[in-house]
């Protein structure tokens, strides 16, 4: 009778052993199709001068990539580490943070994007944080908000090891990125957009955003106007199209959540008028508030130029003016 309990002991371990080793070895499905060797070849014909930005690390810079800021449990892909890449100067001292999210459309893309804009960044005095988060095949919306809030408030607790002045965290997104850090930075104090992903003892309060060609208002007409399909990425990211969730959409338009205690914008644009919905509403709603925003233009048919010289050099250095100004 010993002998049978053992037995069946041990298989009772083995069997949540191997289902343990099965749930966490699930893989989970990734878009590869928003790269910089895709959008090179997409806008070479057009400009041919442009070249891919590298990722080269500055001699005054320290790196330390894959961190993780948080573990989310028991997800349908087992037991999920996200994480998050950070640049900073390596002159002792204080320095501002810039929380980075990258873009493809809510459903593809990686950190690893953000990564030459960051280390230009992190080489004028900036410490920089590209942060990876859930896309859409993985968890619809706002789980992505959830996760970057998580990022935030990873930074304030470790504050004191890079470098960082708490007081002056600021977040930039680009395209999809752009949306998603605005969406983070206007709802400071805003409980139901916080989840509970780790470092909960830390505020994720913004105190600067930065959107590049991200989207403001998915309503605005020059959003809400374009001619989509059910595989349109932000109709299955939001769960299905304006008419089926209209309350979505709007809970996720960042316009929605401005008011007079919102912190400073800048906005770098493309020549492409659609990525800036609602971005002049906004920005007239800040006036009113007396609130400051900035907006710079690149006047080229090229969404994608945070990714290209010669832009790349020129986005470094309004997002550096732009945070010297603000956090002066």
């Amino acid at each position: 009778m010993k002998q049978f309990f053992q037995n069946v002991f041990w298989m009772v371990l083995f069997v949540s052993f191997y289902a343990k080793a099965q749930q966490t070895t699930i893989k989970i499905p990734k878009d590869t199709s928003f790269t910089v060797k895709n959008e090179y070849k997409k806008y070479l014909k057009n400009f041919p001068h442009i070249k891919p930005a590298k990722d080269s690390l500055p001699e005054n810079v320290n790196e330390s990539r894959n961190l993780i800021y948080t573990t989310l449990k028991d997800t349908p892909f087992g037991d999920r580490d996200l994480h998050l890449d950070v640049f900073s100067p390596k002159k002792k001292g204080k320095y501002p943070a810039l929380i980075m999210v990258h873009g493809g459309g809510w459903r593809a893309g990686d950190k690893a994007l953000q990564v030459p804009l960051a280390q230009k960044l992190a080489a004028k005095g900036i410490v920089t944080v590209s942060v990876e988060y859930q896309l859409l095949q993985e968890a619809k919306y706002p789980a992505a908000v959830f996760n970057i809030k998580s990022a935030v408030r990873w930074v304030r607790a470790n504050a004191d090891k890079y470098g960082i002045d708490s007081d002056k965290i600021a977040i930039s997104g680009c395209s999809a990125g752009g949306q998603l850090a605005l969406l983070v930075g206007l709802t400071n104090g805003v409980e139901v957009k916080e989840g509970n992903q780790g470092n909960l003892g830390f505020s994720s309060d913004i105190q600067a955003i930065v959107d590049l060609d991200g989207v403001v208002d998915f309503m605005a007409p020059l959003s809400l106007n374009l001619k989509r399909g059910p595989d349109s990425p932000d109709v299955q990211w939001l769960g299905g199209t304006f008419y089926e969730k209209p309350e979505i959409w709007k809970d996720a338009s960042p316009i929605f959540w401005a008011n007079e205690k919102s912190c400073p914008i800048l906005f770098v644009n493309s020549g492409f008028p659609r990525f800036h919905a609602g971005q002049d509403e906004l920005i007239g709603m800040m006036k009113d508030w007396g609130i400051y925003t900035e907006v710079h233009k690149f006047d080229i048919q090229l969404h994608t130029f945070w990714l290209f010289n010669p832009w790349i050099d020129p986005t470094a250095n309004y997002i550096n003016d732009f945070l010297i100004k603000v956090f002066k």
